[in-house]
């Protein structure tokens, strides 16, 4: 098992910054890759950004390339996330999550962080 917990969340002003970060425990040495996602209300979860394999190899969705960064320590037990020139449409609940060695699916979530972007 694997536990993820995140922080970092916070209420920002529109072109403003936050840093989250997530911070994994138990059978860390199963994780192939972390990656965040989000949820807006009333809008289905989707893929933010990842980082995973030997090559820490990134991959962002459209619409926050530029904008966002993640990394990873060199335990790859804590990935973080910098978010930069936020907009009121980055409004959500982000999670982190970890896909294990082997697995098609990201199979830890944690328990969510809010990020709320002010007009």
């Amino acid at each position: 098992q694997v536990q993820l917990v995140e922080s970092g969340g916070g209420l920002v002003q529109a072109g403003g910054s936050l840093r989250l970060s997530c911070t994994a425990s138990g059978r860390t040495e199963s994780i192939h890759t972390m990656g965040w996602f989000r949820q807006a209300p009333g809008k289905d979860r989707e893929f933010v950004a990842s980082v995973g394999g030997t090559d820490g190899r990134t991959y962002y969705r459209d619409s926050v390339k530029g904008r966002f960064t993640i990394s990873r320590d060199n335990a790859k037990t804590t990935v973080n996330l910098q978010m930069n020139s936020l907009t009121p449409e980055d409004t959500a609940v982000f999670y982190c999550a970890a896909l294990p060695l082997g697995s098609p699916n990201y199979d830890y979530w944690g328990q969510g962080t809010q990020v709320t972007v002010a007009s």
